[in-house]
């Protein structure tokens, strides 16, 4: 429930922020830094990382080096030389020099297990900072502040709220409604640990026909993988046999892919369908906005959900500290991230559907014109995603 503001509305000196993932903790760390006061609810009782590994591409680096945490990041995980793209078979489709960009942009991608990027952004936090087994269930805005409903059935007050509780958020089925997309596929991940001389150098994701595999390094010895499939929402195989199922399905393609889910365990491995969200014309609404997935969730295939939510809390925090008016703030906020967000949500659908052909001889094509894309138009193309100045 929301009332517009008052015109002489207090500025923002509490955030209540909904979610504790990514990019709600990255936003308490950014308003921290900036000198105003947060206090994060997440629903889990534990904070567990949601997935395995993650890339911390160099727009999301910058964002997280104005805020200090760049060096903590890289220095947990594993900075990246390249980035291909291959058949099932091995044969490579498209590489991108991460070197040279990093050179030119200032910053590396880093991979890096999301357990312990969640280890340097709470690292920052005060104790009692993030309230863990209360989620927030409902709000009311009555113009100069913000009272959340509690899972726990308490409730807290602040002057505003932001939404950071992801795909299915509460915040935003409240404010805008919840009808999701599902992306035609699934996702499997997990991590191993190979021996050295098994160990991949750089990241990689092959195609097939109806079918990917991705492989990144994350240091430490790991290695982050995952693998997508076209498939029905809500199909599942049966407990215990993901492990088998994944051989079944990607028996025959390049190595180290057998070797990597033979060094998985069960209970590491991760199934989650693809799902993401026709994109807003707006995240805020009062006192009340929206960040990272709750405001535009997006497919995985550019690897930029995480890297969008870093952004979208660096901006707001920024905007909250230079605009005593909450609202104004906002405007402020959404002027300078709907419309790059949005655009990802597009283009990573898009790539989807591209990437996961099953037909042979329309795979066949697009293959081909992947090899003949000139290395300095696909460089570019990176380069347009990896610009950003918070």
């Amino acid at each position: 429930m929301s009332t517009s503001p008052s015109p002489t509305s207090p500025p923002a000196r509490h955030v209540l922020i909904a979610g504790g993932g990514i990019g709600g903790l990255t936003l308490a760390r950014a308003l921290r830094q900036a000198g105003i006061a947060s206090t994060v609810f997440e629903r889990a009782e534990v904070l567990r990382p949601v997935g395995a590994g993650i890339i911390m591409q160099m727009n999301a680096m910058k964002a997280l080096r104005s805020i200090g945490l760049a060096e903590a990041v890289s220095q947990e995980g594993q900075p990246l030389s390249s980035l291909a793209t291959r058949t099932h078979s091995g044969g490579v489709l498209t590489r991108v020099d991460l070197g040279l960009l990093s050179r030119e942009l200032g910053e590396s991608a880093i991979a890096i297990r999301r357990s312990r990027l969640q280890a340097v952004l709470l690292s920052g936090l005060e104790e009692g900072q993030v309230h863990t087994g209360r989620a927030v269930t409902g709000f009311h805005d009555d113009g100069e502040r913000v009272t959340v409903r509690l899972s726990d059935g308490t409730s807290a007050t602040g002057d505003l709220l932001v939404g950071a509780d992801g795909l299915h958020s509460v915040v935003r089925q409240a404010l805008w409604g919840d009808a999701t997309r599902y992306s035609g596929y699934t996702s499997w991940r997990g991590m191993a640990t190979l021996p050295p001389q098994a160990h991949p150098s750089d990241a990689s994701e092959s195609w097939g026909p109806g079918a990917r595999f991705g492989i990144v390094p994350v240091g430490h010895g790991e290695v982050y993988w995952y693998a997508t499939r076209n498939a029905p929402a809500g199909v599942r195989e049966e407990p215990g046999r993901a492990r088998e199922a994944l051989r079944r399905d990607f028996e025959g393609w390049h190595a180290p892919i057998a070797a990597i889910l033979d060094a998985t365990s069960e209970e590491n491995i991760f199934r989650t369908d693809i799902h993401d969200r026709v994109p807003l014309v707006r995240w805020s609404q009062g006192r009340v906005t929206l960040l990272g997935d709750a405001a535009h969730p997006m497919t995985p295939n550019m690897g930029q959900g995480g890297c969008q939510a870093v952004e979208d809390a660096v901006v707001l925090a920024r905007c909250l500290a230079r605009e005593p008016e909450p609202v104004t703030a906002f405007a402020e906020y959404e002027r300078r991230r709907l419309s790059r967000a949005n655009q990802f949500v597009s283009r990573s659908f898009q790539l989807g559907r591209l990437a996961q052909l099953e037909n042979t001889a329309v795979r066949f094509l697009r293959d081909t014109l992947m090899r003949l894309v000139p290395s300095g138009a696909a460089l570019q193309q990176v380069r347009d995603v990896m610009r950003f100045e918070p």
